[in-house]
């Protein structure tokens, strides 16, 4: 996988790809990340990467030249290949979700043009990116946060970035091998470590039965009760079992 970012502060990306997963992911050759700065891209003597937006309003808009000019750059002046994804980072854009992310990382390469200031030109969205992103109903002072978690969303997807594939399985959002569910949906299972008591708290005594069918019964439980109790829209999306929904009524009778 390689990633493209397009940005008017790479410094900015001086640290976060550093460490952890994707450090290794960078390592291993799983992945390469380019940073490119934008006023790199612009022709006039100021480097000039914004201007008032048309009719009126507060602040300064992107302009569509230096990002068409940067993206076209990166292609190599050749079409863009099916498998290369264009993303706006944008307060307007799709949800990032765990499926957007499973989808993102089938692909081969992804540019991120990152966003500032109260905008960027429309232009971008329309006619140069091909998908326009956020990460939550929120709003940021740019793209380079949103960037960086789109980055390690997806490369923890990838096959080998992780010491144990089963890792991006048995997780929130994802397919729980015990779970009968056809398409991800809940919240992970709460977890214990040692020591098995810690200041008067003890481990559930299941997790150390040495049951692994009864673990496997009451992780599910656990994972249902905190979706149920956090995010309990989303056991409206998902396909429960017979079991599943006895005992999500249960509680919500309690």
């Amino acid at each position: 996988m390689t990633y493209d970012i397009v940005t008017i502060f790479p410094e900015f990306f001086a640290g976060p790809f550093e460490h952890g997963i994707l450090r290794l992911a960078r390592e291993r050759g799983l992945i390469q990340i380019g940073i490119h700065d934008l006023r790199g891209f612009t022709t006039d003597k100021h480097h000039t990467v914004d201007d008032r937006p048309f009719g009126g309003g507060e602040g300064m808009v992107f302009k569509p030249e230096p990002l068409f000019a940067a993206v076209e750059s990166l292609l190599g002046g050749a079409e863009r290949p099916p498998d290369t994804e264009i993303i706006l980072l944008s307060a307007q854009g799709k949800l990032l979700t765990q499926a957007v992310a499973q989808e993102l990382a089938q692909r081969e390469r992804l540019i991120l043009l990152c966003g500032r200031y109260e905008g960027v030109d429309e232009r971008v969205a329309e006619h140069l990116a091909t998908l326009e992103l956020s990460i939550g109903d929120y709003v940021l002072t740019g793209g380079e946060l949103a960037a960086a978690v789109v980055v390690d969303a997806v490369t923890r997807l990838l096959p080998r970035a992780l010491g144990d594939e089963r890792s991006t399985v048995e997780e929130s959002f994802g397919a729980h091998p015990e779970a009968r569910v056809t398409a991800g949906g809940i919240l992970d299972c709460p977890h214990w470590t040692r020591p098995a008591e810690f200041r008067g708290h003890a481990v559930p005594e299941v997790l150390v039965s040495g049951d692994h069918e009864e673990v496997a019964r009451w992780r599910r439980r656990r994972a249902l009760e905190k979706t149920w109790r956090n995010r309990p829209e989303l056991l409206e999306k998902v396909e429960l079992s017979e079991g599943d929904r006895a005992w999500v009524e249960k509680l919500r009778k309690a």
